[in-house]
C-alpha cells in the first residue's frame, strides 16, 4: 500500500490546490467585475488593486477550504470507485479504515497548512482588504457611529455621544462608576481631546459628582487630564478587528480586554476558538467524501461531486449559524461552534455502517 498511499496522497493535495485555485479565480474575476466601475471612478492604482486581489484571494482560501477539501475527495474517491479500484484495494483483504490513511495524512497536512495561515497570515490579508475597501470603496466618514459606549474597567464605563477621528475629539462625554447597580461617580465633560504630546486625554468643562453615605460632593473645571485605558485607536476599530490580529496578537487582545473588564471580548474568544477548530473540519469532511464516493455508480462521479457540494454549503451554513449563536452570548461558545463538527461525525458514523467491505 505505500506506493500507493503516495499516489492517492499526491491526487489528492494536486486536486485540492486545482479546484482551490479555479473556485478563487472565478471568485475574484466576479469580484474585480463588480468593482470595475469604483476603481475607475476613484482612480485607485493598478498596484493596489493586484495587492488587494492577493489579499482577498488568500482570504477567499480560507473560507472556502470546506467545499475545496470535501470536492477534492470526492473527485478523487469517485475516479477510483469508477475504475474499480477501491473493489480491487478491499478485495486484497485491506481494510476501508487502512484505504482511508493516506487520505487522512493529506486532510491532515492540509488542516495544519489551515491553522497556520489562519494564525499568522490571513489576518494581514484580512487587515488589507479591510483598509482597501475603507480607503476606497467606502464612503468616507468623518465621525465614527454616534451612542459609543466602551467599558474601560470593571464596574467602570465610558460614553461618548460622536467622536471625530480627524481631530481625535469626542463630544457629550461621560465615565461612570457603577458598582452593584449603584452609581458611586460620575465624570461628565463637553468635551474629551486626546493630547498626543503626553498620551492621555484632556476634558474641556467638566463636572463630578461623586456620592457618598452622607450626601455627594459636586466639582467643576475647564480643563483636566485624565488617564484612561482607553486610546483613539478604540473608537475608530474596524468591525472585523478581531479577524485582523495574528494569534499572538489575539491572545494579548484577549488579556488586555479580559484584564479592562469589555463586554466585547467574546468576540475575540470566539475568533480564537475557531482558529484551533477548523483544521479538525478538513480532517471530517474528508472522512464523509470518501465514504459517500466509493461506491460506483452507473451514472459516472456527476452525482456525487453534485451531493459534495450541497453537503459542504450544509456544513458551511451550520458553522456560521453556530458561529452566530455563539457570539450572541451562549453559555457554552465552544460547544455551539462545535455542533457542526459532532452533526457531521455523527453523520460520518452512520453511513461508515453502509460503506462496501
Amino acid at each position: 500500500m505505500k506506493i500507493l498511499d503516495k499516489l492517492i496522497i499526491k491526487d489528492f493535495l494536486k486536486t485540492y490546490f486545482f479546484v482551490v485555485l479555479m473556485l478563487i479565480l472565478i471568485v475574484l474575476v466576479l469580484d474585480f467585475t463588480e468593482k470595475n466601475d469604483k476603481f475607475i471612478r476613484n482612480q485607485v492604482p493598478a498596484v493596489d488593486i493586484m495587492i488587494y486581489l492577493g489579499n482577498y484571494g488568500l482570504y477567499l482560501n480560507n473560507l472556502l477550504t470546506p467545499i475545496t477539501v470535501f470536492i477534492s475527495v470526492i473527485f478523487i474517491t469517485s475516479k477510483m470507485a469508477g475504475r474499480t479500484e477501491i473493489v480491487a484495494i478491499l478485495s486484497s483483504g485491506t481494510s476501508f479504515m487502512r484505504m482511508l490513511v493516506p487520505f487522512f495524512i493529506g486532510a491532515s497536512l492540509i488542516g495544519v497548512a489551515a491553522f497556520l495561515l489562519n494564525g499568522w497570515v490571513l489576518p494581514g490579508a484580512t487587515a488589507g482588504v479591510t483598509e482597501f475597501k475603507s480607503r476606497w470603496l467606502d464612503e468616507e466618514k468623518f465621525y465614527t457611529e454616534t451612542n459609543i459606549h466602551v467599558k474601560v474597567a470593571p464596574d467602570v464605563y465610558a460614553y461618548i455621544s460622536r467622536y471625530y477621528t480627524s481631530g481625535n475629539t469626542g463630544y457629550n462625554f461621560t465615565l461612570e462608576q457603577i458598582r452593584d447597580g449603584q452609581l458611586l461617580a460620575k465624570l461628565s465633560a463637553d468635551r474629551i481631546v486626546w493630547d498626543t504630546a503626553i498620551n492621555s486625554w484632556q476634558l474641556r468643562n467638566w463636572r463630578l459628582r461623586e456620592l457618598h453615605e452622607m450626601g455627594e460632593i459636586y466639582t467643576v473645571g475647564e480643563s483636566l487630564d485624565t488617564l484612561l485605558s482607553i486610546t483613539p485607536d478604540d473608537f475608530d476599530l474596524p468591525s472585523n478587528h478581531h479577524e485582523t490580529l495574528k494569534l499572538p496578537d489575539l491572545n494579548r487582545q484577549i488579556r488586555v480586554l479580559e484584564d479592562r473588564g469589555a463586554d466585547n471580548v467574546n468576540y475575540y474568544k470566539i475568533e480564537k476558538y475557531v482558529r484551533y477548530m477548523s483544521p479538525f473540519a478538513a480532517v471530517l469532511l474528508t472522512f464523509i467524501g470518501v465514504i459517500v464516493a466509493s461506491r460506483k455508480t452507473r451514472g459516472g462521479s456527476g452525482f456525487q461531486i453534485a451531493l459534495g457540494f450541497l453537503l459542504a454549503f450544509i456544513y458551511i451554513i451550520m458553522f456560521l449559524l453556530s458561529r452566530t449563536f455563539a457570539e450572541a452570548g451562549t453559555a457554552y461558545p465552544i460547544l455551539s461552534l462545535w455542533i457542526p463538527n459532532i452533526v457531521f461525525a455523527i453523520t460520518g458514523l452512520v453511513l461508515y455502517k453502509t460503506v462496501p467491505r
